[in-house]
């Protein structure tokens, strides 16, 4: 049987070294404004930084370049190339034709991955992006598993194949959306997507012999989010999709924390990995009870399982799960006193949960003491005021460097 590459976001070098630690095999990540995320991509800088840091461990790394670029984009999009053919991640991720024809002749040493924006929802789809040069089809999440197995059993043996498991899923095909260019003059086409989608509307209907006059269609108390989708999750099918022989598993949030990146990735890791050793003992709800704790727009399996699956929108604009937060990050494990560098208000009795990499299942305790991390005097509670703020607490067992702590609210 063989294991799926587990592939996480990474908005910045600091969440990719995140990921790696929690499992994942690679990351994917942005730059410079060509990217889908263009709040979560990164300096040239960071990103030499993390494809050094990467391959030093065995680990990999992917530059999406996946925007629908204009005309006048693309005298950027040629140095961009140039610069990822000096250096060197593992592959470009890439949507737009032209795009796909600057990587070629300009960083003819870099693979190349088609993004699930080019909506890759047939074999022969598939099969024109690997005639033109692409390595691995990243499928459009539309697809059921019928669907999946079929493009599966049916390609060139060494085009690779990547779905999504995991997070956010665009209210539009695929992701191609004009709604917030149109609602906010920011394009999602070109990363700077102001989730419209995820607002919420009031209905209102016009009575036809009152022209002029509306109604409103009222729903809750929320008003009616007629477009908001509920994020993806796909452990409880890990089994059947790791047995099509997926390449990489994919999970979505390039804008969202370290502690969701952690908490995401270890359980991913340990469910794919007990899977592969026992398969006939996987047990998916024990993974989804440790997912639940993390905030969600709710939980659907969107169309894997059944095209006609209607679970799949949040009407209320709502989050789920808000019973834990970050806590804080471990920069320098001490027997009595820990140092952590907080992210949200901590204090004595707090109840807290250590997330431990290769072990999905979190250590808990309880916060006894609290010292404040320049002057060692106790104190009873403390909130974050400046970024990398510190404070001292007992953590029961060893830990290390980055480990992530998770408050109980």
């Amino acid at each position: 049987m063989k294991k799926p590459e587990l592939l996480a976001p990474a908005g910045s070098f600091e969440k990719a070294k995140i990921a790696f630690l929690y499992g994942a095999d690679a990351v994917y990540c942005g730059t410079s404004s060509l990217s889908l995320r263009t709040r979560a991509d990164m300096e040239n800088d960071d990103l030499i930084e993390t494809i050094k840091y990467a391959h030093s461990i065995g680990k990999r790394v992917y530059v999406t370049i996946n925007i629908f670029a204009w005309d006048e984009k693309y005298e950027e999009i040629i140095e961009m190339a140039k610069t990822l053919n000096e250096i060197k991640p593992d592959a470009v991720i890439v949507a737009d034709g032209g795009v796909m024809e600057i990587m070629k002749q300009y960083a003819p040493n870099v693979e190349i991955h088609v993004s699930t924006q080019a909506n890759i929802v047939s074999l022969h789809a598939a099969n024109f992006w690997y005639k033109n040069g692409g390595k691995r089809m990243i499928l459009a999440r539309e697809l059921n598993k019928e669907q999946i197995k079929y493009i599966m059993e049916n390609k060139p043996e060494d085009m690779e194949v990547e779905m999504f498991i995991h997070g956010a899923i665009c209210f539009s095909y695929s992701g191609r959306c004009f709604l917030s260019d149109f609602l906010s003059g920011r394009s999602a086409n070109l990363g700077s997507c102001s989730q419209s989608c995820r607002w919420s509307y009031n209905l209102y209907a016009e009575e036809k012999n009152t022209p002029g006059e509306f109604m409103p269609i009222e729903t809750n108390e929320y008003g009616t989010s007629i477009f908001s989708s509920k994020d993806l999750c796909l452990i409880n099918e890990i089994p059947e999709i790791v047995d099509m022989g997926i390449d990489s598993l994919k999970i979505e949030g390039r804008l969202k924390t370290e502690y969701y990146i952690a908490s995401v990735v270890s359980v991913y890791r340990a469910a794919i990995d007990d899977y592969i050793k026992n398969p006939k003992q996987y047990d998916g709800e024990k993974y989804l009870k440790e997912l639940e704790k993390v905030k969600t727009r709710g939980l659907t399996t969107f169309y894997f399982n059944d095209r006609n699956n209607k679970d799949i929108q949040e009407y209320g604009g709502r989050q789920y799960n808000e019973m834990y937060e970050f806590g804080g990050k471990v920069v320098k494990y001490n027997p009595e006193k820990t140092v952590v560098e907080i992210r949200n208000r901590l204090q004595v009795g707090d109840e807290m949960e250590l997330l431990i990499p290769n072990n999905f299942e979190p250590v808990k305790f309880k916060i006894e003491n609290l010292w404040d991390a320049e002057s060692n005097e106790e104190v009873n509670h403390v909130s974050p005021g400046v970024k990398g703020q510190q404070i001292l607490l007992h953590i029961p067992v060893k830990c290390e460097k980055d480990w992530i702590l998770r408050r109980v609210k």
